[in-house]
């Protein structure tokens, strides 16, 4: 496939809060300002997450930073945004956060052939000693292949 991704916000604590499992793509519904200040990058995924109700899927805390060069008719920075997903989709992530009680979490938000694309994980927050035990591993990986690159110098 020829599509082009640029990457324009990337939540990278998800992976370290959340044991991630499913992921989905999902198209966003946003006002002209929310779009050019996406393309310029001002958008935290930090806090965010996503909800259905009444069987529409939902974007919640997202925060899009006002547009520069936008007038009185700028978009608030925080507000719920309509995701466009599938039926089937939709209908999966509510029975998964419901029944299951998991969260859908926003990985990355990206520009995907002209659109602006959210990745949806569903995932279970972590406790703390999970936390500690997959930086441990994360740490090990890393003393493991440092020391194979040290091998390969020798």
């Amino acid at each position: 496939m020829d599509s082009k991704i640029k990457i324009l916000s990337d939540n990278r604590s998800a992976s370290h809060n959340y044991s991630l499992s499913d992921r989905v793509e999902a198209g966003l519904v946003l006002t002209g300002t929310e779009v050019k200040a996406a393309r310029d990058g001002k958008i935290q995924l930090k806090e965010a997450f996503g909800e259905v109700e009444r069987n529409e899927a939902w974007l919640v805390n997202a925060h899009i930073g006002q547009y520069s060069h936008g007038n009185i008719m700028n978009h608030q920075p925080v507000r719920k945004r309509k995701l466009l997903l599938h039926r089937a989709e939709i209908d999966k992530l509510q029975r998964e956060t419901r029944e299951r009680g998991l969260t859908v979490v926003p990985t990355k938000l990206y520009l995907k052939n002209g659109l602006i694309k959210v990745e949806l994980a569903v995932g279970r927050g972590k406790k703390l000693h999970d936390k500690r035990e997959s930086e441990r591993e994360r740490e090990m990986k890393s003393e493991a292949k440092a020391a194979l690159g040290r091998k390969r110098k020798e």
